[in-house]
């Protein structure tokens, strides 16, 4: 990655995260009841359930513990699936629809059931905005109102132009909705808190561990490249990493870069000027920009994904100008950290989950709703393998159909997102 001399190459998160011990590599075989692959969210969350459920469990992890996706997110912790309900209730019925919205509520409350059992410091700060860029998406907010009112999650509020500029310091946006039980964190160190606990749980993780190949049958056998481990289960998460290891999962998701850039320390009353009650912000695009304030009062910028996986060669001046574009007095700040990293996304931007064969899980994809929901799906994973399928099953129920293209793919996708960026920037 070229960065300018005045930018940090390491990612914000990791300038600022806790001391977490190195763990080994995989060095020899082992046996295990179950193996998961990814020390993300997703793996972890599963680890750690299983663990104290008394499983003998081993993470392998291609790099370090938050590589992924988990460690260098936004920090937004969301509610619900990307597309909403709708999408949902039409493959799997209302009943079934509000079971998983329900699932994704649980997902919120994990996090904050995990931070208080694990005494995880990670910033956690609750309220989240919804801004509009265009004034005739005020319908589209109060129907977003209705249907979580409907589903008893009723902590939310439209709020008017004149409204929302008394919370954020921009005029470029025409309202929004805001949620009180949504919000954000510190991502990795939230992470590597989980990993903390289920290392005191009795897991053992191995970092640098990158698996090459998995044997299927009644036991399971992922091979690193100097070691090996075979356990009665196999846990993938892995998510935009998943890569080719496993074939028949290949083509189901797609990765999407991401990029987020971290402004110089701003002091609390110029942070609090742009955000006041230190909300986290997103707006309403399809290809979203999103923002919020750390703890030590710096502006985190997100957005602008790139479906080809080129990162620009100077990702802080790249990002610079949309930063700008909703806070032009900010001209005068440095930008002290600028990355990227990959997420995952469906065609239809429903999290895919699901088995192979009969002692195998998955899932990924979670399509910019994974600060939530990756722990929640781990945990559902951990369940499967203690005999309680039932709500994993239907999460299964829901079809994707796979990005066409094969090899093409990228650049197919890439040339639809050109209309999703001209779409968005029609008034």
């Amino acid at each position: 990655m070229i960065m300018p001399a005045s930018i940090d190459a390491k990612s914000y998160y990791q300038a600022s995260a806790h001391p977490f011990p190195p763990q080994p590599s995989l060095k020899g075989d082992l046996t295990a009841d179950v193996c998961v692959i990814g020390a993300g969210f997703t793996g972890l969350s599963a680890a750690l359930e299983l663990a104290e459920a008394g499983y003998k469990v081993v993470v392998l992890e291609a790099r370090e513990v938050g590589y992924g996706a988990s460690g260098r997110n936004g920090g937004q912790i969301c509610t619900g699936f990307s597309p909403g309900q709708q999408r949902i209730e039409a493959q799997l019925g209302k009943e079934d629809a509000v079971k998983c919205f329900a699932i994704a509520e649980e997902a919120k409350k994990l996090i904050t059931d995990r931070i208080d059992k694990y005494k995880i410091d990670c910033d956690l700060q609750w309220g989240y905005l919804h801004a509009i860029p265009k004034p005739s998406q005020f319908d589209d907010l109060r129907e977003w109102k209705d249907e979580w009112d409907a589903l008893g999650y009723t902590d939310t509020q439209v709020l008017s132009k004149s409204q929302l500029e008394e919370r954020l310091g921009t005029r470029i946006y025409h309202g929004a909705l805001r949620e009180g039980g949504a919000g954000h964190f510190h991502p990795l160190n939230y992470c590597l808190g989980l990993a903390r606990a289920a290392i005191a749980a009795g897991v053992r993780i191995f970092e640098n561990s990158a698996v090459l190949d998995v044997d299927q049958g009644p036991m399971v056998t992922a091979r690193t490249a100097q070691g090996s481990v075979r356990a009665k289960f196999l846990i993938i998460g892995c998510n935009a990493y998943i890569g080719r290891l496993m074939p028949e999962l290949y083509g189901r998701i797609m990765p999407v870069t991401s990029y987020i850039i971290a402004t110089e320390p701003l002091g609390e009353n110029r942070a609090r000027s742009l955000i006041r009650n230190n909300d986290a912000v997103a707006n309403t695009n399809f290809i979203v920009d999103y923002f919020r304030v750390t703890q030590d009062t710096r502006l985190l910028f997100g957005g602008r994904a790139s479906y080809s996986t080129l990162e620009p060669p100077n990702l802080g001046a790249y990002m610079r100008p949309r930063m700008l574009s909703v806070f032009p007095d900010l001209k005068d700040v440095k930008i002290d950290h600028a990355w990227g990293g990959y997420i995952a996304i469906t065609s239809n931007r429903i999290p895919d989950c699901g088995r192979l064969g009969t002692n195998i899980y998955y899932a990924h994809g979670y399509s910019g709703q994974g600060v939530a929901l990756a722990g929640m799906y781990g945990k559902l994973m951990a369940e499967c393998v203690k005999g309680q399928s039932e709500r994993f099953d239907l999460l299964t129920r829901v079809r994707h159909l796979p990005f066409p293209g094969g090899p093409i793919r990228t650049p197919l996708l890439v040339a639809a997102m050109l209309f999703y960026r001209i779409r968005d920037a029609l008034k």
